[in-house]
């Protein structure tokens, strides 16, 4: 059966017209600061919305709903427009060689990976700074909501998009899918606001709290400053991040269900539970780490433990400190907690909470059947059986991740980069955290100095890992286009 592109065309062209109208804000910022680059964005605004009327009036009239491949390829199709568009008036700016490191930034941002090939924050033009925070609220959640909220209006089935999409929850808690999007982007722009507010009170200035609060609940981790949040060096700074950080990692359709009275899972449920749990003893750990190194003591190290850990662990990828010069075993320490990642349903990404508890459940239950052959023992997660289907699409990421990374480290070897830089550089783009390790992509380095080549390897993880695995992987199998 031959695919029909229309319907992906009709929704990309859209979402094109939303990037490219989005643009005009970076432009009249930098117009009212007397700035040319106000001329990239208007210059990028009226391109990307040209190109989005073209296809939106190419597909206009189609009726059908997705199909289940066209899902697929509209997920990915979408991510790479809009970064390749959003990459416009990074590349027109000049701030950038190259239209690669345009793209890389771009991906990174609308992936919330982070990364930048970017030097010189603290002393670029306001626009392209908060370009850079808008790209990364809108890939945190927004964009994906919204493309939610448009299908309906387009006669396009929605909630397929959320399974495409891994918010992993196949409960309606609400009757249709543009409700939900609608009540997410409410709770949405509200933790927004409120971790604006909290940056002003804690002594930012306008556009450091704009910019930080997009990032911050985007758990992307895009800064205004080439210090990241090391640059304002405050105590309250770090606890405002690191509260919205926590709670752009938790799952949002739980927000949505206490907006509506139901709280109780907010508290109850056994993926935050279990990731709050984990992050005060990630951050003991890396606590102990500092003291131990004479890095730090007491309450201050304790504050600079737990902002990084958080960060690092969220995805978010800001950084107080060069963390990776506490000594080799913070190095081991940080590397490989940026696999873990946040709650399902949630803007962070890594590997997430609940796949380890399927994990782990599915071990015990193994254990205990060789301990007690004739015992009946099964596996649940948050008091529900884990059906066996969602144990082996577990298991199938696990060992998919695996070999993603892999694969992505030893091309960026077989390119020249050290071993250091390339396991590191794969791990921060396969869990989209942002910073490396070592002396190029450590916390105090950017990816400028990387070649062509492995940008382009790292923005092909990147949308990878953003993408859950599957969405991305499935194009390639020849069943895919033979169905």
């Amino acid at each position: 059966m031959i695919l029909d592109p229309r319907p992906i065309i009709l929704v990309v062209g859209v979402l094109l017209i939303m990037l490219g109208a989005a643009m005009l804000i970076p432009a009249y910022v930098d117009f009212a600061a007397n700035n040319n680059d106000w001329e990239s964005f208007a210059t990028g605004s009226f391109v990307t919305v040209g190109a989005g009327a073209f296809m939106y009036l190419a597909a206009r009239g189609t009726q059908k709903g997705l199909t289940t491949r066209q899902a697929f390829l509209m997920t990915v199709f979408l991510w790479i427009s809009l970064a390749a568009f959003g990459a416009l008036p990074i590349y027109w700016s000049g701030l950038v060689p190259s239209y690669t490191d345009a793209f890389f930034e771009s991906i990174s941002g609308l992936t919330t990976t982070g990364a930048t090939v970017m030097t010189g924050l603290d002393y670029m033009p306001p626009g392209i700074l908060l370009w850079r925070g808008i790209l990364q609220w809108l890939g945190g959640l927004g964009i994906i909501v919204m493309a939610v909220s448009v299908l309906p209006m387009l006669q396009i089935g929605g909630m397929q998009l959320f399974k495409v999409e891994a918010f992993e929850t196949s409960e309606k808690i609400l009757p249709r899918a543009t409700q939900i999007s609608g009540f997410i982007t409410a709770i949405f722009l509200l933790f927004t606001l409120l971790c604006m507010l909290a940056y002003l009170a804690a002594g930012m200035n306008f556009l450091d709290a704009v910019v930080h609060a997009m990032t911050t609940v985007a758990t992307g981790g895009f800064s205004t400053h080439d210090g990241s949040l090391g640059h304002f060096n405050s105590a309250a700074i770090d606890l405002v991040a690191t509260v919205f950080m926590i709670i752009g990692s938790l799952p949002f359709l739980l927000y949505v269900q206490a907006l509506r009275g139901q709280g109780k899972p907010l508290f109850t449920d056994g993926q935050v539970r279990t990731f709050l749990l984990l992050l005060m003893m990630l951050t003991l750990g890396a606590w102990l780490i500092e003291v131990s190194n004479g890095v730090r003591v007491g309450a201050e190290a304790f504050r600079f433990a737990v902002v990084n850990v958080t960060s690092i662990l969220t995805g978010t990828g800001y950084a107080t400190t060069a963390y990776d010069g506490w000594g080799s075993v913070a190095v081991a320490f940080f590397f490989f907690i940026m696999f873990i990642g946040g709650c399902a349903g949630s803007t962070s990404c890594g590997i997430k909470i609940f796949r380890f508890q399927v994990l782990f459940q599915n071990v015990r239950q193994h254990i205990a059947n060789v301990l007690y052959p004739h015992g009946i023992f099964t596996p649940r997660f948050n008091g529900r059986p884990i059906a066996n289907d969602v144990t082996a699409a577990v298991m199938s990421f696990f060992f998919l991740y695996i070999c993603t990374f892999g694969v992505s480290a030893i091309t960026l070897s077989f390119m020249g980069v050290d071993p250091v830089t390339a396991l590191s550089g794969a791990g921060s783009a396969i869990s989209n955290v942002g910073p490396g390790l070592g002396n190029l992509i450590g916390p105090s380095g950017t990816y400028q100095s990387l070649g062509d080549g492995p940008k382009w390897v790292l923005s092909g993880t990147m949308l990878i890992g953003r993408l859950e695995l599957f969405t991305v992987l499935v194009l390639l199998s020849p069943r895919f286009w033979r169905a």
